[in-house]
């Protein structure tokens, strides 16, 4: 299986941009409290978080806030399959990674969508899950 990756450079419309700027904090979001969650666990009680304990946890974060509900859960999934990998590598004592860090608002921001990219190309539009109406 080969993998693939698009770079693209696109111009949202005002209501998308809006949407990304949503989708960005609600990834940071996930991110930071998942990663202050493992943090304290570790810390206070000796235990390590399982990738499938933190997505159940997922659940109970958008039942916490309502709000998280409104971006595609797909990229918050995303999310906490990245800070897996970042685990991974920390513990990965060829690979010499540091601990996974929080993520702040200034500077680069990025989702990752997985395979919800739309195959449909419109004269020259490409349909993103959640930012196509």
């Amino acid at each position: 299986m080969t993998k693939r990756a698009y770079k693209e450079r696109f111009y949202p419309t005002p209501e998308q941009a809006e949407l990304l700027a949503q989708s960005f904090g609600c990834v940071r979001f996930v991110w930071n409290n998942t990663l202050a969650y493992r943090t304290e666990a570790y810390q206070q009680r000796g235990e390590s978080i399982s990738h499938s304990a933190a997505e159940k946890r997922l659940v109970a974060l958008k039942v916490e806030y309502p709000w998280l509900k409104d971006v595609s859960s797909v990229i918050l999934q995303q999310a906490l399959r990245d800070q897996k990998a970042a685990f991974d590598n920390f513990f990965n004592f060829q690979i010499k990674a540091r601990y996974p860090r929080f993520k702040r608002k200034d500077g680069r921001q990025s989702i990752r969508l997985g395979r919800c990219l739309t195959s449909t190309w419109t004269s020259r539009l490409i349909g993103l899950e959640g930012l196509m109406g």
